[in-house]
């Protein structure tokens, strides 16, 4: 099992950057794949960013490509989140979320959130325009 904490929100001016931390517990994050996802008030969750266990293969929502990149460093158990030229419709609450995979799919990315088991409390992001 993985706790997640996410870390890095706040308020933001549009065309501004945030960089998103999510720390896990435990003692085998190199062994789950890590998505990011968000929330805005009324609408439903939805898919943002995801990377393998390895690193090696990233997969981000057309609304984020290009202005966002997802990283991890397995010996912090960390991932993170940097976005770029924020726009007012990315205000959100930001959830990391893990999904424990075997070795042979280190290298698959999840975008769908049912493939996800454990999540985080979720950071707030607002961008004012």
């Amino acid at each position: 099992q993985v706790q997640l904490v996410e870390s890095g929100g706040g308020l933001v001016q549009a065309g501004g950057s945030l960089r998103l931390s999510c720390v896990a517990s435990g003692r085998t994050f190199g062994s789950y794949a890590m998505g990011w996802f968000r929330q805005a008030p009324g609408k439903g969750r939805e898919f943002v960013a995801a990377i393998s266990v390895n690193g090696g293969t990233t997969h981000y929502a057309d609304s984020m490509k290009g202005r966002s990149t997802i990283s991890r460093d397995n010996a912090k158990n960390t991932v993170y989140l940097q976005m770029n030229s924020l726009k007012p419709e990315d205000t959100a609450v930001y959830y990391c979320a893990a999904r424990y995979v075997r070795e042979t799919s280190y290298s698959a990315v999840y975008h769908g959130d049912m493939f996800y088991a454990y999540w985080g409390q979720g950071t707030q992001v607002t961008v004012s325009s």
